[in-house]
């Protein structure tokens, strides 16, 4: 059991890993945020179908079950592009920094949707997260946009995923991924051929961003996204939540690494990014204990 639950971490920070590697992509890609997440969607989509026919999953859902698929899918839809549009406004660092506020969030979002009391030490780790922010926002008010949208896209993803850990008590994850993905295509569809987004220069990218979409909609996000509401049967949204904290911490580096000339900030940046990683050890330490007294 103790191994089953270590492989279970394990996937999850693998998983993080991913995460902070797609913020790189988006720095990548050249189309703009909406554009990126309908290909990202559409990919993703297409090949989520194809496994599905492939294991001969069944499809059909109770339209009470689609709508709200349908839902968490428009809320993944708006994410992801206020995540990516953070990116553009500002730069990576900024965005996955601003990212982390997530926990703040879920540690009132969770609560509410499963109809539980509020934990204090969630409460105490969500307020040392937005100290984090604090420090990391210090010197950095130029980027005060995208540090809006990263705010933004951090409450929509801790909105989701913990919808997510709600449906995937009753539903498979391949089921929920893709009914939210071809919901956030239609919705992103629909939205754009009345903003006139469909013309030419649309469908217009070259082979470099092709190729970065494909790993953006395959292991990004068929794969991983798969993945991360599987492992919320075995490890709770809230502590997933707060995980996905370290994806800055992956991402930045990697970000430093591939742009030194845009990525390097100040001191007070990264003791915000220490702190957020402080954060998760003394929750991870905390609910072990708590986990003991309860075997004990």
């Amino acid at each position: 059991m103790p191994n089953a639950k270590l492989k279970h971490y394990l996937q999850l920070h693998f998983l993080v890993f991913i995460a902070g590697f797609t913020a790189i992509l988006g720095e990548l890609i050249s189309v703009g945020a909406m554009d990126l997440v309908w290909y990202r969607m559409v990919i993703a989509s297409i090949l989520i179908f194809g496994y599905m026919k492939y294991k001969k999953l069944g499809m059909r859902l109770r339209p009470k079950v689609l709508l709200q698929f349908v839902l968490a899918g428009i809320i993944i839809a708006l994410h992801w592009i206020t995540f990516f549009e953070a990116i553009n406004q500002s730069n990576v660092s900024i965005t996955l920094a601003m990212f982390s506020t997530g926990a703040f969030f879920a540690s009132f979002i969770e609560p509410i949707i499963y109809k539980r009391r509020i934990v204090w030490y969630e409460i105490i780790f969500g307020l040392i997260v937005v100290l984090g922010v604090f420090l990391i926002s210090r010197g950095e008010l130029h980027y005060i946009n995208g540090m809006i949208l990263g705010v933004i896209s951090a409450l929509l993803s801790s909105l989701f995923s913990v919808l997510n850990g709600v449906y995937i008590k009753q539903y498979d994850a391949t089921i929920i991924s893709f009914y939210e993905f071809i919901s956030g295509v239609l919705f992103l569809s629909v939205f754009m051929l009345f903003k006139g987004g469909f013309n030419a220069q649309f469908f217009q990218i070259s082979w470099m961003d092709f190729l970065y979409l494909f790993i953006l909609g395959s292991i990004c996000s068929a794969y991983a996204f798969i993945e991360a509401v599987k492992v919320m049967k075995y490890i709770s949204p809230y502590t997933v939540i707060l995980s996905y904290n370290l994806e800055p911490v992956y991402g930045i580096v990697l970000a430093i690494l591939l742009f030194p000339e845009t990525e390097i900030m100040g001191a007070n940046f990264y003791y915000g990014v220490f702190l957020v990683l402080g954060t998760l050890i003394l929750e991870a330490i905390l609910k072990q204990r708590k986990a003991n007294k309860i075997k004990r």
